[in-house]
């Protein structure tokens, strides 16, 4: 037997359609008034963290120099304070050529830059070809104790003339951490740790790891860089660089 359905009744709607076509309008309005009374909070409370969204709560960066890097890192560069985590399986493979745009625009505008205890002399003339004004560059030499090492990078980051501490330290405890970021935060000056060695429990708020793109060149031109913790980043976030397209 085959059933014939009239025309007319074709054009009736389903009662069940009904009830899906008013809940899903219901849902609609719910959802729109919900967002609008969300973002007057917000507009009301801009300090109020809104997860990856950091440029729009006025957290802007300062540019790497590089704009792949900037568009992975949270405000679209490096903090303009606090401690950041540099983690590369050896000295040398680039890490410092992630710093020297930032390192350049600091000398510029007068503040020091402060090297604690580089595992090598920094070279002149290397820095002055790359922009940096090599006097307002401090080192503190390698044979220094980690006791006046960390007394000095405090002082440091607290001083409102120092615009970067660079420092190379494979482990501190989370003591002094948290009392360096708040000496950060304090002088409004951006320190940097150099690591080899990756810890998973590291509490730096920012993290990253650069690698070797392509491990048969040994002259580290270009990088692969992974933000590996960053506030609002859920994921590691990864991209390739050429380190030295910066002039």
């Amino acid at each position: 037997m085959t059933i014939i359905r009239s025309a007319s009744a074709s054009t009736e709607p389903n009662i069940g359609e009904v009830f899906n076509q008013h809940d899903m309008s219901s849902t609609k309005k719910t959802e729109n008034t919900t967002c609008t009374r969300i973002d007057q909070l917000l507009q009301r409370n801009p300090n109020l963290w809104r997860g990856c969204n950091m440029t729009d709560q006025g957290f802007q960066g300062l540019s790497t120099g590089f704009p792949e890097l900037d568009d992975i890192l949270p405000g679209q560069g490096w903090p303009q304070s606090g401690l950041v985590e540099i983690i590369s399986r050896h000295w040398g493979m680039g890490e410092l050529q992630l710093l020297i745009p930032l390192m350049r625009s600091i000398a510029k505008q007068g503040q020091w830059i402060l090297w604690i205890a580089p595992p090598y002399v920094p070279y002149a003339p290397a820095l002055i070809q790359a922009g940096i004004d090599i006097h307002q560059v401090l080192v503190i030499k390698q044979d220094t104790s980690c006791k006046d090492a960390l007394w000095s990078m405090e002082k440091a980051l607290k001083a409102k003339d120092c615009g970067m501490v660079l420092t190379w330290q494979n482990w501190l405890p989370g003591k002094v951490l948290r009392r360096l970021q708040l000496a950060a935060e304090t002088g409004e000056t951006l320190g940097i740790f150099f690591k080899r060695k990756d810890s998973k429990y590291s509490q730096l708020p920012l993290r990253l790891q650069i690698k070797d793109s392509d491990p048969k060149n040994h002259q580290f031109s270009a990088a692969e860089i992974t933000v590996i913790k960053a506030r609002g980043n859920f994921r590691p976030l990864t991209t390739q660089l050429d380190l030295y397209s910066q002039k």
